[in-house]
């Protein structure tokens, strides 16, 4: 990885009239504004369709995409909505916070429109006779859409069935189906709700599409403009996810599939209590034997997606912390041992021109830094984490080093601004010591200025702390569920005057070409 620059922000906060960011003209303009900035890498959180909560490290599925980003211009565009049925209801709402129930109420009725005027849905006409629409249904594939379907059979039909069973059981979790023989996948259940369900099915199959579709165009574009894409690959799934359902023997489940015990962390720099992910655990021992096939099939997966995948929680895989099922918090957790080396040298046999990163944060050992080392992937600085008391943390940036990745924050960190108001004062002096911040200078300014400075490969900062926000621009604080994964940016913020300076600052650090 050259020496270079990149900026975080979530699909999500993206401006558009939609209600929430997608993959239109807002995101177009944003790589228009990086490759104008300096900058080589947009780096965004998952993409995945998420579940309560609305967290994206939270997905149905660990492969399938958002509907919400969706983008309804370009569908306008396609001949399958009129510009009219694009502005009802959410029309407008371009800025402030996404509000998921608003969208999960309105959207769909929308898409579903666009569904049954795609080539995934039999013509009307036909409507009277369902054999014959099961018929042209699953016969619509032998066109262009069978080459999105085949190259996507290991994923897409199982999730598009567990779509259409989670509408058809009230939106249930699969442990909470009323119908035992698909919640166990009965082989001959299976069968009868696919020929139950086979117009669901299409519509979720439809959705997909159009996301890929519409994600491979924008990243081609970015491609021409040189900016790369950075995606995180969450290291978990949630029990009510396609993949537990599908493939309840690589999780730590007992006799009636429920976990033995869930993902976490011990309190940490996040959070003091610690926090209780519920996720269930994986059966590492169990994936060994085919080599982690599933971890390489949902890795080329997010290939397809980004050209640098940060692997989340690495230090879960050297141990992890494992709380009993039932437990109220993650302190009553203890430390296991996760795959190591053996499966980090899978993914490099299996992926050798694939750029990682190592999210090497959290309760770190000589263990977990040695696996980094090993792996060779670059781990992460955080600069809001270097000025602790006693001056000895390693992301001070002059204990920096080069195959690393420095960072103002993530997604979880306050904005800089907010920092500064919330930190302990003792650590804000020191960093206003260390970097010789001033209020002539801006404070948020300063502190990429010391990013920027940095012999790590790589800096990035959240937009947030280019535009100078406060807390209230937070995405997530860790261990709460309220107001998160919400923040939106708002339409104009992006100027001339903006991307100008930050080009300046990245090549006066020789992060970009002058």
């Amino acid at each position: 990885m050259k020496r270079s620059a990149g900026i975080l922000l979530p699909v999500f906060s993206l401006p558009s009239p939609f209600g929430i960011g997608t993959l239109g003209k807002a995101a177009y303009n944003f790589i228009d504004f990086l490759k104008k900035a300096g900058q080589s890498y947009w780096q965004m959180l998952p993409l995945g369709p998420t579940v309560f909560g609305d967290s994206p490290y939270q997905t149905i599925s660990s492969v399938a995409g958002n509907p919400y980003y969706i983008d309804l211009e370009l569908l306008v565009a396609d001949g399958l909505l009129s510009p009219s049925e694009i502005r009802s209801g959410f029309w407008g709402k371009d800025a402030g916070k996404v509000d998921y129930k608003a969208l999960y109420e309105q959207r769909e009725p929308v898409l579903r429109k666009a569904f049954r005027r795609s080539a995934f849905y039999p013509p009307e006409e036909f409507a009277v006779d369902e054999d014959f629409r099961k018929a042209v249904y699953f016969s619509s594939f032998k066109n262009e859409t069978a080459v999105f379907r085949k190259e996507n059979a290991f994923w897409l039909e199982d999730y598009a069935l567990y779509m259409a069973l989670k509408s058809h059981f009230g939106m249930k979790p699969w442990y909470a189906w009323e119908d035992e023989g698909i919640r166990r996948r009965e082989p001959g259940t299976v069968v009868r709700y696919r020929e139950l369900l086979w117009e669901e099915i299409a519509y979720h199959v439809f959705l997909q599409y159009e996301f890929y579709r519409q994600w491979e165009a924008l990243r081609e574009y970015g491609r021409k403009q040189g900016i790369s894409f950075i995606g995180d690959l969450p290291i978990y799934v949630p029990l009510d996810s396609v993949e537990v359902w599908v493939f309840p023997e690589l999780f730590q489940l007992d006799e009636n599939r429920r976990p033995r015990a869930v993902a976490g962390v011990p309190p940490d720099a996040f959070s003091r209590q610690g926090q209780l992910w519920g996720s269930p655990l994986y059966d590492w021992g169990k994936m060994e034997e085919d080599g982690y096939g599933w971890w390489m099939e949902r890795i080329a997966a997010a290939a397809r997606l980004f050209d640098v995948i940060r692997i989340d929680h690495f230090r879960g895989l050297e141990s992890y912390w494992a709380v009993p099922y039932g437990a109220s918090t993650a302190m009553e957790g203890e430390w296991l041992p996760g795959p190591g080396i053996d499966f980090l040298r899978e993914v490099r046999e299996r992926f050798p021109e694939l750029s990682f990163i190592a999210e090497d944060l959290g309760f770190l050992t000589a263990k977990v830094r040695k696996l980094v080392k090993e792996s060779g992937f670059p781990g992460m600085k955080v600069l809001q984490f270097a000025f602790e008391e006693g001056g000895s943390s390693e992301y001070l940036p002059h204990r920096h080093t080069k195959n690393s990745v420095v960072y103002t924050g993530t997604h979880d960190n306050n904005t800089l601004w907010g920092w500064i108001l919330s930190a302990p004062g003792e650590e804000v002096k020191f960093a206003k010591e260390y970097l010789g911040l001033s209020r002539k200078e801006g404070f948020d300014k300063g502190v990429i200025r010391g990013g920027m400075s940095s012999v790590a490969d790589l800096f990035i900062a959240q937009m947030q702390d280019y535009l100078e926000l406060s807390g209230s621009a937070r995405i997530n604080v860790p261990g709460t569920v309220e107001n998160n994964w919400c923040w939106r940016m708002n339409r104009g913020a992006l100027s001339e005057n903006l991307a100008k300076n930050i080009a300046k600052i990245t090549a006066r650090y020789e992060r970009c070409e002058k």
